[in-house]
């Protein structure tokens, strides 16, 4: 298209205003699939997955189905339940790929996922249950030991040297080994009742 000299400022002008806002509205669409995307992709990772996808094909699906909102909301498209609508399109994508690689998921991939997004470190109450009646368990089995055998743990625990401990409790070699081998015993029957 060739623009008369008298009009070309005109057109330089309208040129870069249709720029600009071309350039405005796709960075308003940006910034909404952005935040879009912050706020379901954990919940659409996990739907994914449940469906029966490894961790890697799950987050293909999941960048997929947020390429497709963003072109969707550039082409004007509506916008009305958009949560309803990426969720519909990673259903739709995820049973294409589970139907293509027939693969079931990978156990250990789960967990890794759950173990990524696990925000408290400390043991659940059950855990903290099971560990405190296991510690009560081995302290009843360890004061039950006769006490040289309670002091060669000790000091095994300290960790001396089973030549060290001989010295400091007058013992020979082979009876620190025998009291050690004992009680690792005793304590391993316990911890297993």
């Amino acid at each position: 298209m060739t623009v008369p000299e008298s009009g070309l400022s005109l057109f330089r002008v309208l040129t870069k205003a249709t720029k600009s806002a071309a350039q405005s509205d796709c960075s308003d669409v940006e910034a909404e699939v952005v935040c879009l995307f912050d706020e379901h992709r954990i919940s659409l990772l996990r739907y994914v997955l449940s469906i029966g996808l490894s961790v890697h094909d799950g987050e293909e699906i999941v960048q997929d189905v947020f390429l497709a909102l963003f072109r969707h909301l550039q082409l004007g498209r509506p916008r009305d339940n958009l949560r309803g609508w990426i969720f519909r399109v990673a259903h739709n994508l995820a049973l294409k790929e589970r139907e293509a690689s027939h693969t079931r998921p990978d156990r250990a991939e789960l967990d890794e996922v759950v173990a990524a997004r696990h925000v408290d470190p400390s043991p659940s109450p059950e855990q903290q249950l099971a560990f405190s009646q296991r510690q009560r368990l081995l302290l009843t089995a360890l004061s039950a030991l006769p006490s040289r055998d309670r002091f060669c743990l000790h000091l095994r625990a300290e960790g001396l040297r089973y030549r060290e401990i001989a010295e400091v409790l007058d013992m020979s070699l082979g009876a620190v080994s025998n009291s050690l081998a004992r009680s690792v015993a005793r304590l391993e029957r316990a911890d297993r009742e």
